[in-house]
């Protein structure tokens, strides 16, 4: 009997999974990272999904697919991919991506520091992973450029009526928003319904705004929306990202906390070096602060770690009906 196996170790930061493909999936070829993306979309989807969907996977799974880096200095470039299909940038994939390549030995292991680029589809990251007594302890990542897309821009949202959001770039765009604007609470309102207002709205604004970025067509589309409490300033802060297609990102969400700073940024609530936590559901912070300030673009790292959880092969057999994967449908299908 025919089949394929697909080798993986299993990560999380902040509890939210990491996938990383260790072996079994095809070479890429591409000659940039984003040629690389399209190959693996159009290609070798059914892969993805047999990674990602049940039963594998499940509705809230994350994975990263290293390939050959295509810009020079790069120890890696990085693939990321979810229920729906592959982001651009991925901050918690990117700091437990940092202590599987030291660990891995893809880089000379330095204390208390080791310095490395990465290649994400969004452009190159900054990465540094502390190391005490040979282990790495923290990962912090230095983003793309960040900068706000829009403010106070106002869409008539269906069963919420106008709301009023700001568009910011972490290495994807999200729309940015207090929960209160929809009438919910961060904290009171149950999670369905906060997944429920911000598909809507990223549903709406999907449909009646164009975003293009200014380095590359793949890079400009709306990825999510983050709803917020109601910190202001360098207070710490929750939020939750609902993101591709109703997707839940259990941590704080990296280029989450990257468009959030380059918002603050651009509000003049944040200055350049200040610290700043962000939690996510799981409960788990991500720390962000302004490196550099070029133009209207900001640099922002973001620190966490990431947890190892596992790892095997899965096995896809040929005459498997479901061998690459399912979703669980809306409703039972007719015999």
């Amino acid at each position: 009997m025919a089949r394929i196996e697909l080798r993986y170790t299993d990560m999380h930061t902040a509890g939210e999974p990491v996938r990383i493909v260790t072996g079994g999936y095809p070479e890429l070829t591409g000659a940039t990272i984003l040629d690389k993306r399209r190959q693996a979309r159009e290609h070798y989807d059914h892969l993805r999904r047999a990674m990602m969907f049940e039963p594998r996977g499940h509705e809230g799974m994350y994975g990263v697919i290293p390939v050959k880096p295509s810009v020079p200095g790069a120890v890696l470039g990085v693939l990321f991919t979810h229920h729906e299909g592959y982001s651009t940038m991925c901050g918690h994939a990117t700091v437990a991506l940092g202590r599987w390549i030291v660990e891995q030995g893809l880089v000379a292991k330095i204390e208390p520091v080791t310095r490395f680029i990465m290649e994400a589809p969004c452009g190159s990251l900054a990465m540094e992973c502390q190391v005490v007594n040979g282990e790495v302890t923290g990962v912090t990542f230095e983003s793309v450029p960040a900068f706000v897309e829009g403010h106070d821009e106002t869409f008539d949202v269906p069963g919420y009526g106008l709301i009023t959001t700001d568009i910011a770039y972490g290495g994807a765009y999200y729309a940015i928003l207090p929960a209160s604007r929809f009438g919910l609470d961060l904290f009171a309102t149950p999670v369905a319904q906060l997944v429920d207002a911000a598909a809507a709205l990223t549903d709406t604004i999907r449909a009646q705004r164009k975003i293009a970025h200014p380095d590359a067509d793949d890079l400009g589309f709306l990825y999510g929306t983050i709803v917020t409490d109601e910190a202001v300033g360098d207070m710490p802060s929750a939020n939750l990202c609902v993101f591709a297609e109703r997707q839940i990102d259990r941590a704080p969400t990296g280029s989450g906390v990257t468009a959030r700073m380059a918002l603050d940024h651009a509000k003049g609530q944040m200055a350049l070096g200040t610290l700043r936590r962000f939690y996510g559901i799981a409960g788990v912070p991500f720390d962000g602060r302004i490196t550099r300030a070029e133009g209207s673009t900001v640099r922002v790292a973001v620190s966490g770690q990431g947890y190892y959880a596992g790892q095997g092969s899965f096995i896809i057999e040929d005459d498997d009906a479901l061998g690459y994967g399912f979703e669980l449908p809306k409703h039972f299908k007719p015999v």
